[in-house]
């Protein structure tokens, strides 16, 4: 069984080797002109200098998205498709230039591939209602991890309830890492479907998802992989993932809240029955029948977030114009620094130990309740995230009730690791 896991790991590692490869860049990463882009960085928190590490929740907004949404509130405001006029044929070429740009970043073969939804939750639950529901039956089942978010957990639960069939969700291990051997395992001649993150937004393992994917596939099992936590930090490309389901949040990758996007292969969404109903998803309408668009419209119902699409444009055409490789190397190294300085602290319990790590870094202060821990930060200007995460079958496998977690952009720098460290030591002479 060792043998066989180590097999698995070495195997699972392909992805995250080729983005260390991507990271290993020989300049150094220019935090200090970067973080002159995002205006809330400069502000004070309580008579203190803002310590902004709460990324993972949400991403900070370089003024270049603040200026671009702005814009289009003040000079191109209008409702898209249809309109004959010079306003609302902007707008129109904005939110499909957005499209395009989503497009790219995620190596879609076709722009309509690209389904703009309020964010990762409501393209899950989108795949949950459309793809899913017509292929599960009673005794289906459908296969998860432990470390999901609730988002990746809720919609599958609720459409099994509703259908009679089950959802199990593969063990972590004590490091930390989707037991490989179990995943396989769990798959059986009654999985309809899997779901699991890329990235952990709790523990911030980096999953070996082409291994599970591969694993899927020799049992024809459709996936769907969440981005949410790895879309900030390095390129996806879902052709070489070979996933059939992609989704992420936008609101994580400098960009505004509301908007997210689901990838699917053209085919595969065209079959599907359309999600709402509603203005622009329509071919024609009667009281008798209504016949439906392709995508991407057929899952775009109504007035969609036009300024929120522009908004994710202008943030990936800003990573665009970072050094990705230098920005990723800065980011892991913040990463391990805060880890090591946490762990000489002593009474430090570091959560989650998998060799392949990105974005966050979950502890627990000895004799401190995560809430606490938080509070007693913010009164140094430090913002972390503390509590289950939205991770709460995590918590419970680690019996813990919860966590503070610190996690890391690459504007985030080395001096605001050590007032993280100095917060702590604070928290420590407070409870000990």
């Amino acid at each position: 069984m060792a043998l066989k896991r180590e097999s698995c790991r070495r195997a699972a590692t392909v992805v995250f080797l080729s983005v260390l490869k991507t990271a290993s860049a020989p300049g150094k990463f220019d935090v200090t002109g970067s973080r002159k882009d995002f205006p809330i960085l400069s502000q004070e928190v309580n008579g203190k200098p803002l310590v902004y590490l709460d990324n993972a929740a949400t991403s900070q907004k370089p003024r270049q998205v603040i200026d671009r949404v702005s814009h289009f509130y003040g000079k191109e405001n209008a409702n898209i498709h249809r309109g004959v006029h010079t306003l609302s044929g902007e707008a129109t070429a904005a939110y499909d230039q957005a499209r395009a740009r989503v497009a790219r970043h995620l190596h879609a073969f076709h722009p309509e591939e690209v389904i703009f939804t309020r964010g990762a939750t409501e393209a899950i639950n989108l795949v949950a209602q459309s793809y899913l529901r017509p292929r599960l039956q009673a005794g289906d089942e459908i296969l998860l991890t432990e470390m999901e978010h609730h988002a990746n957990i809720i919609p599958w639960q609720l459409l099994a309830n509703e259908v009679g069939a089950k959802v199990v969700a593969a063990p972590v291990t004590d490091e930390g890492e989707i037991d490989l051997p179990a995943f396989a395992s769990l798959l059986s001649a009654r999985t309809r479907f899997a779901s699991f993150v890329h990235v952990s937004n709790t523990l911030g393992t980096i999953n070996p998802v082409q291994e599970l994917i591969r694993l899927c596939q020799t049992r024809g099992v459709p996936t769907l992989l969440d981005g949410c936590q790895s879309v900030p930090h390095w390129d996806v490309d879902v052709q070489a993932l070979g996933c059939d389901f992609f989704v992420f949040s936008g609101h994580k990758v400098l960009s505004p809240t509301g908007i997210g996007a689901l990838w699917g292969r053209k085919e595969t969404l065209n079959a599907m029955p359309p999600y709402q109903g509603g203005g622009d998803m329509i071919e024609l309408v009667s009281f008798e029948k209504t016949t439906f668009r392709k995508v991407p419209e057929r899952f775009e119902a109504g007035t969609p977030h036009i300024a929120g699409a522009i908004g994710l444009d202008a943030g990936f055409a800003y990573l665009e114009g970072l050094d990705r490789k230098a920005a990723t190397a800065h980011e892991s190294d913040l990463l391990e620094n805060a880890r090591e300085q946490l762990e000489a602290l002593g009474g430090i319990r570091l959560l989650g130990h998998a060799p392949e790590r990105a974005g966050a870094v979950s502890f627990l202060v000895e004799g401190a309740h995560p809430h606490d821990v938080g509070t007693i930060l913010d009164t140094e200007g430090i913002a972390i995230r503390v509590g289950h995460h939205c991770t709460q079958p995590l918590m419970r496998r680690f019996k813990i009730v919860g966590t503070a977690r610190a996690s890391f952009a690459f504007y985030n720098t080395h001096q605001e690791v050590d007032a993280l460290v100095a917060g702590v030591q604070k928290v420590q002479r407070y409870f000990n």
